[in-house]
């Protein structure tokens, strides 16, 4: 009989190997431009998932269509054993309640404080919370991405960093399963991007999260990725661990990395 040990460690490493997203044969096109084409990949449980390219590869298209915010032409994008192709409007918002998205842009309300940016999915997706849990949460996402004392800012009164960092707050605050980083160090120096990089590996850790961080950062790559995949021209060129792609002779690859 195995001790509890072995037995805990082989059942981790089976946890981890289920995928939460699993995408095969993926295909959407706008107008005459085919962005994805025929691509397939798998996020497994507890990992993130690095999908580099350069601009105009379809790395944001890709997790458009993992919510639902685009349409796939073909193929299947299933999520926790659920196609979002076929789902009705009801279950998509459902299943998007275990997806956290963090846009480019951050997009949080201008016209509100950062305290009710993050009240707001609170209300709409928490809503048993009283108000001191709700304070609680809150306050909790702040300290972990360092802003406990923007409680009462407005987003104009915050940096480029700042604002990324709260919209990764709220994005956290709500518990999701799974994470989608669209080019999460995007317009930030480079110590700002390397607190993100850093950020995006605490969140993994205390919060338990699968995902995928769509870059063409390759130090944040480097710094967050469990298994990388490369897109060229909506195709998976490459997929693998980091130092598969640190050690290619492929000279697309060398120049991404140099």
């Amino acid at each position: 009989m195995q001790d509890t040990e072995t037995l805990s460690k082989l059942m981790a490493e089976t946890a981890k190997k289920e995928p939460v997203i699993e995408i095969n044969n993926l295909k959407k096109s706008f107008g005459t431009q085919q962005v994805l084409v025929d691509l397939s990949l798998k996020l497994y449980n507890g990992e993130n998932l690095v999908v580099l390219g350069k601009s105009g590869s379809g790395k944001s298209v890709l997790i458009k269509c993992i919510v639902g915010l685009l349409h796939a032409d073909s193929g299947s994008i299933n999520v926790f054993d659920k196609d979002v192709n076929t789902l009705k409007s009801v279950e998509l918002g459902e299943l998007r309640q275990k997806i956290g998205f963090l846009f480019q842009s951050g997009a949080l309300y201008d016209s509100m404080t950062v305290k009710q940016n993050l009240e707001f999915p609170l209300r709409r997706i928490k809503k048993n919370l009283s108000e001191k849990e709700m304070a609680e949460k809150i306050n909790d996402v702040l300290e972990n991405v360092g802003l406990a004392d923007a409680l009462n800012k407005m987003p104009s009164q915050l940096s480029g960093g700042m604002r990324k960092r709260i919209s990764l707050a709220r994005t956290i605050v709500v518990d999701p399963l799974i994470m989608l980083y669209d080019e999460p160090t995007t317009g930030l120096d480079p110590v700002t991007s390397d607190e993100i990089s850093e950020l995006i590996n605490d969140v993994q850790k205390k919060y338990k999260t699968s995902s995928i961080i769509i870059t063409h950062d390759i130090k944040c790559a480097l710094a967050t990725a469990d298994r990388m995949l490369m897109l060229m021209e909506g195709e998976v060129y490459k997929e693998g661990k980091l130092k598969d792609f640190e050690h290619s002779t492929d000279p697309l690859i060398k120049a991404f990395f140099n």
